[in-house]
């Protein structure tokens, strides 16, 4: 697409996710109902944090809360359709950053853009109720993962 925010660049996604498809997921239409595609997303960034940063945050006390979230709808899935999730990180700030996404779908060897988004989550203290700077454990691990 032209004059899109978010770039479609998936050689440059180094973290992948598998997406389960599921039935309760299809509309009326056949395919995957839009709304859908917020929680792979979702699933997504859960999995990145996950390998990429800690799989021992506690978060009862950091983490990060969404602040916004764009989603280009491209193609539709349909339930047989394989889906990966690719993420990265595209941008650092002082509080926040900026994760971008492609969902997808894997036939015969080749990639097929379905949808791609771009988030901004904000790192959040939640015993004390209040952003925070990114923690520079989190920063560090992310900058080398992405070779920033």
């Amino acid at each position: 697409m032209t004059n899109s925010p978010i770039p479609d660049s998936a050689e440059l996604f180094l973290h992948k996710t598998a997406i389960q498809l599921r039935f309760k997921d299809t509309d009326l239409m056949g395919h995957v109902n839009n709304a859908n595609h917020l929680t792979y997303m979702e699933l997504a960034r859960f999995h990145y944090f996950n390998d990429v940063v800690s799989k021992n945050n506690n978060w009862l006390r950091t983490g990060f809360i969404l602040a916004k979230i764009i989603i280009e709808y491209i193609k539709p899935v349909v339930l047989t359709d394989t889906i990966i999730a690719f993420t990265k990180c595209s941008r650092l700030g002082t509080k926040s950053f900026d994760l971008d996404y492609e969902l997808r779908s894997f036939s015969e060897g080749n990639y097929q853009l379905m949808a791609k988004g771009i988030s901004t989550v904000v790192c959040y203290n939640y015993e004390q109720k209040e952003t925070i700077e990114i923690p520079d454990e989190w920063r560090k691990k992310i900058m080398a993962f992405e070779g920033m």
